[in-house]
């Protein structure tokens, strides 16, 4: 057998993530240039605040990173010691070799895991980068570590949603990323090296990876459908999932998701709550958001961002639920192509009774073709707002003290 033949027989299928993902609402490839590629992929499991990974669960399995070459058997090492534990475990990567991400669903699979797609961030790290040398090595260290959990922005792309589709329950959070594209064909080289594939092997690689992926799916639950969308898609191009898309291809066939609050402190301390929404005989999504910043400790804004009706006149949207007395929002929004931002301003007191409800409810009410108002009413979890709104608090600017008035010459002042 010729070097070439060696080559060709332990051809590699691998995924290439092309591009970091914004928006779970693009539906369109977007064609962009290759980025560095991260490390490769690390598993380890870490300890949250209460409730963080969902009612009761506080902690979890985090996956990051390259699947390559090693990541099944790596994986494998690593989930015969926690198996028993029945964690969640939560993908975040740009994907990488499509066999090994099967073979990792394929165990996922077998122990009716659940998946979802989230980032950790660690605080043994302190404030060295989560990508670091140092937090590298520490995630790498196989210690129980201590962390905050992350859905927006997360993202699972390429092959990952491959070792995602083989959980027994998949969640899919409103503000996290499942991403595909179509495959490339390498071969593998001495010294963990690849190379491009000739001319006249991605046909058979690609036919190969085609009857790989299509047994794979059928035996998870997955639609076909899935596929067919990834056959469209350039490898040089990325295709972010819709919301209607992941519901119908089976991924995650829940008609309404919710975040738990969730507080992050980038470039504005905010507190936050994403929701995905589709009625009964509807074909779309409606993506719903909160916002709580605050201009003290004791002065708070929320705003509630939805898509813009077609007819909002004398439209409204209030927020109560339980012993919290209802408040409603300031009408008219502000509006921006698409979309409706709805502001309240709250004392700190009540918002801290609303969030001390079980959960709250938002009423939206719209003027109907017949000039009837249609009333439609949320439920909303209160899960992590409670930890969320001490977070925000804590770096909200002091309360002002009422200057003292100046006294008149001659007059009297108390002492």
């Amino acid at each position: 057998m010729t070097s070439r033949s060696c080559l060709v027989a332990i051809l590699v299928v691998a995924y290439v993530l092309a591009c970091g993902v914004e928006s779970a609402a693009a539906s369109d490839p977007q064609p962009v240039a290759l980025p560095a590629l991260p490390e490769p992929m690390t598993f380890y499991v870490v300890k949250g605040a209460p409730d963080s990974c969902g009612h009761g669960c506080d902690s979890w399995i985090e996956a990051e990173g390259q699947i390559v070459s090693s990541t099944a058997a790596r994986f494998k090492v690593f989930f015969d010691r926690v198996q028993d534990r029945n964690l969640p475990i939560y993908l975040a990567s740009p994907g990488g070799n499509l066999g090994q991400a099967i073979v990792i669903g394929t165990i996922l699979h077998a122990k009716s895991m659940i998946a979802r797609v989230g980032r950790t961030v660690v605080w043994e790290c302190g404030f060295e980068a989560q990508d670091s040398d140092v937090c590298v090595r520490l995630k790498q260290s196989g210690r129980e570590l201590h962390g905050d959990l992350f859905t927006r922005g997360a993202a699972c792309a390429s092959a990952c949603p491959f070792v995602f589709a083989g959980a027994a329950v998949r969640e899919v959070a409103p503000d996290a990323v499942l991403a595909v594209h179509s495959p490339k064909i390498f071969f593998n080289l001495p010294g963990g090296q690849i190379e491009p594939s000739v001319a006249g092997t991605d046909e058979r690689g690609l036919e190969r990876a085609d009857r790989m992926v299509a047994v794979y799916l059928a035996k998870v639950g997955i639609d076909a459908g899935l596929l067919d969308v990834i056959r469209t898609v350039r490898n040089e191009d990325i295709h972010v999932l819709t919301r209607e898309e992941i519901v119908r291809f089976g991924l995650d066939r829940r008609e309404f998701v919710e975040t738990p609050w969730t507080f992050e402190n980038d470039k504005l301390s905010i507190m936050h709550k994403v929701a995905v929404v589709r009625k009964p005989g509807e074909t779309s999504f409606r993506l719903l958001q909160w916002r709580v910043t605050c201009f003290d400790a004791k002065r708070l804004a929320m705003d509630f961002l939805r898509p813009a009706l077609a007819n909002a006149n004398l439209a409204s949207v209030m927020i109560g639920g339980g012993d919290a007395f209802p408040a409603h929002f300031v009408y008219p929004p502000v509006t921006a192509p698409g979309r409706e931002q709805w502001g309240l301003r709250m004392p700190q007191p009540d918002l801290q009774l609303l969030l001390d409800q079980p959960e709250i409810e938002i009423t939206e009410t719209s003027p109907a073709a017949d000039e009837r108002r249609v009333s439609q009413t949320i439920k909303l979890s209160n899960d992590g707002g409670a930890g969320a709104l001490a977070s925000l608090l804590a770096g909200c600017p002091r309360t002002k003290a009422p200057a003292a008035q100046a006294s008149r010459a001659g007059e009297p002042v108390a002492k």
